[in-house]
């Protein structure tokens, strides 16, 4: 009894207090919840001591939907958590976390569940709910109906749920979803979000039921993803060469179908497979009509089983993002077939892959419907596509086939682990919605304390590998942003640029000819004597070995000593400034010049050519003959002798004594080489028998 009037009298506190002022106001829920518990005969019943006002008033809405009381909730987490759960220091989140990971498991098995106002504003509350569960944070709790979240309580709640977010994708779905409210969540924003995303399953079921189905492979049980191109002022268009020719365009879970369009209806879909292992290519191309290579607004698709590549245009008057969606999803199906053929992914759990993946597109089409991709590429929202570009990716995909993995061990054993606590898959979440193609998993496989791709009160395996990801992500952007802020324009620019940076490379070659050409004797006997001592004795890898501990002794006095000091930039001075012909004319000399070094490059090998098929005999005999005479001292000298060799020759030939004889062996050198004619060349054109249609 005394117990019940200190509870009592704890609310009554928090009223005067105005900490439930924000209870008071619009919220009428929230009001009436509140009076209720003030109204009950067994106040402590509905309220826990360690918790918030705002996390009991979640709580308590989650026993409502549990139909567990609050203190029975309480007296289950306590008997299945781990003492380092219960942790005073972090109890009151657990428990929250707790409650409401039951909660969500048990809802999202509702049919519809996404079209329940209720359901959208208890998950944004569990997120509120979050970032203050202590009740030490009472006093300070300022909450209302313009409530926002930030990206920690975000990132704990939603992937709790696979339809509204995935561990991978979180934080740039964040990222995205709070572009406009300074990086914190609005409620209004959430829910627009949520209903995008109900109306996005109705869009694939109603898909999966229309006549498209009947362009299918039945055996595989396809699923439409989206289409395009049914629109008469949206085609889209497909080019194989030359030949261009408008149509519809279909994704499945399994591949493109391009209907080409007749005057009145589609001709015979041709699919484009992104399942088997055919080594397909997909990428952004440029396209145009009649071959040319114009816009930027396409899609090429290459694989072992075509003759010739297809480009897909996606037409539009401003900008790219029509192909950039497209390609993100066709890239995403790709990925995660490689995903299943990779890890060997068979069953319900291929199936729970394939969801995944669609379920992320699904994602993607509501944030494209709602306008809110921004600065962010499509592909940074599908989880597959995010693996491909992270650092350390393969080991994100690596830890999901191990989930998928021990989940199907759990099916196959039927452990039983955790009291009234199931994990959420993205095939169950399809089941929910009446999207369940092919075999479904146990909606209850039972995973002690955690729900989806999180756990409470801990990271999962998963969760731990994004974040190590993320934090060398973020370390690899630092880096780009540097290298994008070095980038000059102009090729004088980026030539003084260049020389400027290989300053100390071109000293140590003027360095080594200064050596070479003997313009000081006594220096280049000096270095002639060390040298040949150094490779005598052997010690040359000693020698090696030392400029590199060198360069390492360098490297960490310099970390030393400009510690926290401005690195030093590099000054270029910069050639005067071309007007447009100036700059053209210096393109087309460069240019010119490549060609002249491709010309020579192919001469070169042409007249190696001629040597090795003895075009020229003469030529070609004293070439095996010489090639004869250093496979022999390879053989019978040993290797150090034969460096020895090398490095004497090399800097002794502009020596005094053998100056003389060193000139005359180039010319008669240069000579033998000029009068070896180049093998033959025929250029054939190939011939056009593609049609213009």
């Amino acid at each position: 009894m005394a117990m019940v009037s200190k509870t009592r009298n704890i609310l009554e506190d928090l009223v005067r207090e105005g900490s439930f002022k924000w209870l008071m106001g619009n919220r009428n829920s929230f009001r009436e919840e509140f009076e209720e518990i003030l109204k009950s005969p067994s106040p402590r019943k509905n309220w826990i001591a360690e918790l918030s006002p705002v996390a009991n008033i979640v709580v308590k809405r989650c026993s409502r939907i549990l139909g567990v009381s609050m203190c029975d909730l309480q007296e289950d987490f306590n008997a299945v958590a781990s003492e380092s759960i219960k942790d005073p220091s972090c109890y009151a989140r657990n428990l929250l976390e707790y409650c409401c990971f039951r909660t969500l498991a048990l809802s999202t098995h509702v049919t519809g569940y996404l079209a329940d106002n209720k359901f959208r504003r208890l998950t944004f509350d569990m997120m509120l709910a979050w970032e203050s569960p202590a009740a030490a944070g009472q006093h300070l709790l300022n909450v209302d109906e313009d409530a926002t979240v930030g990206l920690e309580a975000f990132s704990r709640i939603a992937p709790a749920v696979p339809i509204i977010a995935h561990v991978v994708v979180t934080n740039n779905l964040f990222e995205v979803l709070t572009t406009s409210s300074g990086g914190r969540l609005q409620y209004t924003i959430y829910e627009k979000y949520l209903i995008g995303l109900e109306r996005a399953i109705k869009k694939l079921g109603t898909l999966s039921e229309s006549s498209l189905l009947s362009i299918l492979r039945s055996d595989r049980r396809e699923k439409i993803v989206e289409v395009d191109g049914t629109v008469t002022m949206q085609p889209v268009l497909q080019h194989i060469g030359i030949s261009t020719w408008p149509g519809r365009l279909i994704l499945t879970d399994y591949a493109l179908y391009f209907e080409p369009l007749r005057v009145v209806s589609y001709d015979k879909a041709k699919r484009y497979d992104l399942a088997d292992d055919l080594k397909q290519i997909v990428k952004p191309e440029l396209a145009g009509p009649w071959g040319t290579r114009l816009f930027d607004k396409a899609v090429l698709y290459k694989s072992i089983s075509l003759t010739e590549p297809i480009v897909l245009e996606f037409p539009e008057l401003k900008g790219h993002t029509r192909r950039d969606y497209w390609l993100a999803m066709i890239k995403e199906i790709l990925l995660v077939h490689r995903f299943i053929r990779k890890y060997q992914i068979i069953g319900v759990d291929r199936e729970e892959a394939l969801w995944k993946a669609i379920l992320g597109i699904l994602r993607l089409q509501v944030i494209q419907e709602l306008n809110f991709v921004g600065s962010l590429r499509c592909d940074a929202l599908l989880i597959f596509s995010l693996c491909d570009d992270l650092p350390g990716g393969d080991l994100i995909l690596e830890c999901m086939a191990n989930m998928l993995a021990s989940r199907g061990l759990e099916r196959t054993n039927n452990s039983p682990r955790g009291r009234g606590m199931y994990s959420i898959s993205a095939t169950a979440v399809a089941s929910s919605f009446g999207l369940g193609f092919g075999p479904s998993s146990s909606d209850h496989s039972n995973a002690g304390l955690v729900v989806g791709e999180v756990v409470v009160g801990d990271m999962t395996p998963l969760e731990k590998v994004v974040k190590e990801s993320r934090c060398s992500y973020e370390k690899v952007v630092l880096a780009q942003e540097t290298v994008d802020g070095v980038k000059v324009d102009g090729i004088d620019t980026n030539l003084a640029v260049m020389k400027e940076l290989l300053f100390p490379i071109t000293e140590l070659g003027k360095c080594l000819l200064f050596l070479a050409y003997w313009e000081e004797p006594l220096k280049s006997v000096a270095f002639c004597l060390v040298s040949s001592y150094i490779i005598i004795r052997g010690w040359l890898g000693y020698a090696i070995a030392v400029l590199l501990v060198l360069l390492a002794a360098f490297m960490i006095m310099s970390r030393f000593c400009y510690r926290g000091q401005p690195v030093e930039e590099i000054k270029v001075t910069v050639p005067p400034a071309k007007n447009t012909v100036e700059q053209l004319l210096a393109v087309q000399n460069a240019i010119s010049q490549v060609e002249e070094l491709v010309q020579d490059g192919n001469i070169i090998l042409l007249k190696i050519r001629a040597l090795l098929f003895s075009i020229f005999p003469q030529a070609s005999e004293k070439c095996a003959v010489a090639l004869l005479a250093v496979a022999l001292v390879m053989a019978s000298v040993s290797v150090k002798y034969v460096v020895l060799l090398s490095v004497l020759e090399a800097f002794t030939r502009y020596s005094p004594p053998r100056r003389a004889s060193t000139e005359r062996w180039e010319r008669r050198i240069k000579e033998w080489w000029f009068s070896i004619p180049a093998a033959p060349v025929i250029l054939e054109r190939e011939k056009d028998d593609k049609k213009r249609k």
